[in-house]
């Protein structure tokens, strides 16, 4: 008997692979955003090393505070770029439960603390030049903003090639966070750094030109509330996006009544439990319970999944009605 034991146990180890997975899921291939947020990082940094040493060899402080504002900017890139080579290079790694693609979002998340902080320090220098103006040089501070619009403009159309530019512009709640789950949360973080940077570029140049030839200093520090205040709403954005990815929160209600039509549109089955949430870019897991009169297999109800949801992992517990048993 003991020997039949071991004999069963060694046949189910060996034919254990065909009830495994891994938990790559795609994370293991290089995203397009990476090769771009690494072009749109070599822009940045050989812009801010060209204003630096410039702004240092002619005594320009608008030059050097530019290149400084560059390299804030380069750091909050480099995360970005950071996070896609972690999660690619850590695709495979079984102590990742569902694989590394909640390191994108983490990436996000990350880099809409830096754009918010970035915004609260656009608020304070503004409200600062309010209360105690300084002098401004109209001809150099307009050639660096004109610098930066250019550098940022370049960036916004490196970033924003195949971005979903409707995450958050008035949709409805459901419509939103459709697009979000299936967002790439890191460049988006890249994309709204650029952006933020470009806005600060334009209304700076539109204020410093009404300053200049309207005399109309107080346009300055009022152009940098507008901004901040803009910085803000998108940071904030990305702040709860990411953070519903991160806290594993419930798939919005469309998407889950979309599963539950797929499987309970077969027979009497119906389903008790289900949690659907976000793992990474369009990957989503679900754990589902169903009630049903049927001979119904896990497998089976798998196979009910809407290949548009992209559930790549489903545990699937199934429950056969009482009153049919008795």
């Amino acid at each position: 008997m003991a020997n039949e034991h071991q004999a069963g146990g060694s046949m189910h180890s060996d034919n254990l692979h065909l009830w495994t997975h891994h938990h790559v899921f795609g994370q293991d291939r290089r995203r397009a955003g990476e090769r771009r947020t690494l072009l749109v990082i070599a822009l940045t940094a050989a812009t801010m090393v060209l204003e630096i040493s410039t702004g240092i060899l002619f005594g320009s402080m608008a030059l050097l505070a530019d290149g400084l504002h560059m390299a804030s900017h380069t750091v909050a890139l480099s995360i970005t770029a950071f996070a896609y080579v972690y999660a690619r290079r850590h695709a495979a790694n079984p102590s990742f439960s569902f694989g590394t693609g909640k390191v994108n979002a983490l990436g996000g998340f990350t880099g809409a603390l830096l754009l918010a902080g970035f915004s609260l320090a656009m608020a304070w220098e503004s409200v600062a030049r309010f209360i105690a103006p300084v002098p401004i040089a109209f001809d150099q501070a307009i050639g660096v903003a004109v610098l930066g619009l250019i550098v940022n403009g370049v960036s916004v159309l490196l970033l924003g090639e195949g971005h979903d530019h409707g995450h958050d512009h008035g949709h409805s709640h459901g419509h939103e966070h459709r697009h979000a789950d299936g967002h790439d949360h890191n460049l988006r973080s890249a994309y709204l750094h650029v952006l933020a940077d470009a806005l600060t570029s334009l209304l700076a140049i539109f204020a410093l030109l009404a300053g200049k030839y309207l005399g109309l200093n107080w346009m300055d520090p009022a152009m940098g509330i507008v901004g901040a205040l803009l910085v803000a709403r998108w940071s904030m954005g990305l702040l709860r996006d990411t953070s519903h990815t991160l806290l594993d929160r419930q798939a919005p209600e469309p998407l889950c009544e979309q599963l539950r039509s797929a499987v309970e549109g077969h027979g009497h089955d119906r389903i008790a439990d289900l949690h659907l949430w976000s793992i990474g870019p369009g990957l989503h897991a679900a754990e589902i319970a169903v009630i049903t009169h049927d001979d119904l297999s896990p497998d089976e109800v798998r196979a009910r999944l809407p290949e548009a949801l992209r559930v790549v992992h489903a545990t699937v517990e199934i429950h056969r009605c009482p009153a049919v048993d008795a």
